[in-house]
């Protein structure tokens, strides 16, 4: 590149990946039995110098579970024309003109508006961004964020929908009270880690044997909170939170989740005869859209709290469930809504209601992504980590340059420049949908060729 010219991005590369993790049911539960954990995959690239840790790019993904994941590249692909030729100087400084652009689109924003398919496509270019800005920075995402000034924070955010409930100015109101001994939570955040709690022993297509053994696994392993899924057959689910509660003690918060199997009445009864294992919260009781339907279940279940957020379309949901009193826990997801600009926006409405945030992760990326998020509201914003840990799941962070650790029951801060989210170039090449090498021997095996 012309050292006069200014960097630009060049091309925004999509990858469709998935892994076959539905052939040892990891993941599963009673809503989705069998998923193969998946990602449209994104590389902005750009013309700018290569720095020490090789080109500058920002990488991200959408997480599918499996089938679809080509709908959601090509909602990706779709976006290319709004963001090749934006200035690197320029979207670094200030990525929420990336994300006011791709909302801003009225033919694409149809589809939507700001939910499903198209929102999440968003959200993956938006990530990818904001790993351009930390990488070129130097800091990972948590510290870029940490560190920003809370005016420059507080426009990053849409307003638009949610200023009857959070303006800007109570947005920067929020932001410098969190920069009040920010220094001193980095340092403890630097030591201790943040807490999590794990998903692994709970899926539903696990053996009690396997259920109890993991679960035991978990004390061992300095876990505070297991969770279990919980949904398809009650006798199923009163038998094996009982072996959990017995294998764990009564230290060990459990949480369990439904994933939207529910009607509310059928919540309600459901959750109660699993009270006699003092189960923690219930998560996703029933539809994500419903909010009333969420308060009407929270006040028929306490004192078990009630959690949601991973398939909240936005910022709006949101707000209407901390409006309604709906929820105990805010669970937002990295890569569900429009990306970290909207994400700062749910952060801030949980902060205004003072509810704790337990964020979703598992998945494919989702515990690299999301500690980012939490370990900012910590830092420099909430200033808590009391009743807030971030859930993790002991699989596929092999595939990521800057994988998710954990060390007794903490997750440990990540410290690479980034949003943690850059995968190996082995993975890409092997996991590719349908031509990598796992999969075209694979589809090869069954006598399958999916491309036609």
């Amino acid at each position: 590149m012309d050292s006069n010219c200014t960097p630009r991005i060049t091309d925004v590369e999509v990858v469709d990946i998935r892994f076959p993790t539905s052939r040892e049911l990891d993941g599963s539960d009673a809503m989705n039995p069998d998923p193969d954990y998946s990602a449209a995959y994104v590389v902005l690239r750009t013309d700018a110098a290569p720095g020490p840790g090789g080109p500058l790019e920002g990488h991200a993904f959408a997480f599918t579970i499996g089938r679809g994941n080509e709908v959601q590249t090509a909602a990706v692909a779709a976006l290319r024309e709004h963001v090749v030729g934006l200035s690197v100087d320029a979207v670094c400084a200030d990525p929420a003109v990336v994300n006011r652009a791709l909302n801003g689109d009225s033919q694409l924003r149809w589809l939507g508006p700001e939910k499903g398919v198209m929102h999440m496509a968003v959200g993956a270019v938006v990530n990818a961004v904001w790993d351009l800005a930390a990488r070129r920075a130097g800091k990972p995402v948590w510290k870029l964020l940490s560190d920003a000034e809370p005016e420059w924070l507080a426009d990053q955010v849409d307003y638009r929908y949610i200023e009857d409930t959070l303006s800007r100015a109570d947005a920067v109101a929020l932001l410098r009270a969190g920069k009040e001994g920010a220094a001193g939570r980095e340092a403890l955040l630097l030591s201790r880690g943040y807490p999590a709690y794990t998903t692994s022993p709970g899926w539903l297509g696990y053996s009690d044997r396997k259920l109890v053994r993991l679960a035991k696994q978990a004390v061992a392993d300095g876990f505070t909170q297991i969770k279990l899924k919980v949904g398809a057959n009650l006798a199923d689910d009163v038998r094996r939170l009982r072996a959990a509660r017995a294998a764990v003690g009564p230290g060990i918060r459990i949480a369990v989740d439904a994933n939207q199997r529910w009607n509310i009445g059928e919540a309600i009864e459901w959750t109660n005869a699993l009270a006699d294992s003092d189960p923690y919260w219930i998560e996703e009781p029933t539809s994500p859209d419903d909010v009333l339907g969420h308060a009407a279940v929270r006040r028929g279940v306490a004192p078990v709290k009630v959690a949601t957020g991973e398939h909240v379309h936005n910022r709006v949901v949101f707000k209407q469930l901390l409006q309604a009193d709906a929820i105990d826990v805010v669970q937002i997801d990295a890569a569900r809504v429009g990306g970290v600009n909207e994400n700062l926006a749910v952060l801030l409405l949980a902060a205004a209601f003072g509810v704790p945030v337990c964020p979703h992760a598992g998945g494919v990326g989702l515990c690299e992504l999301v500690r980012h998020l939490a370990m900012f509201d910590f830092v420099a914003l909430s200033g808590t980590t009391d009743d807030r840990v971030i859930e993790y799941v002991d699989h596929l962070h092999e595939h990521f340059e800057d994988p998710a650790v954990v060390s007794g029951g903490h997750y440990t801060a990540p410290t690479m420049p980034g949003f943690s989210s850059r995968m190996r170039p082995e993975t890409i090449s092997t996991y590719r949908y349908p031509d990598g090498s796992f999969w075209a021997a694979d589809l090869a095996g069954q006598g399958k060729d999916l491309r036609t």
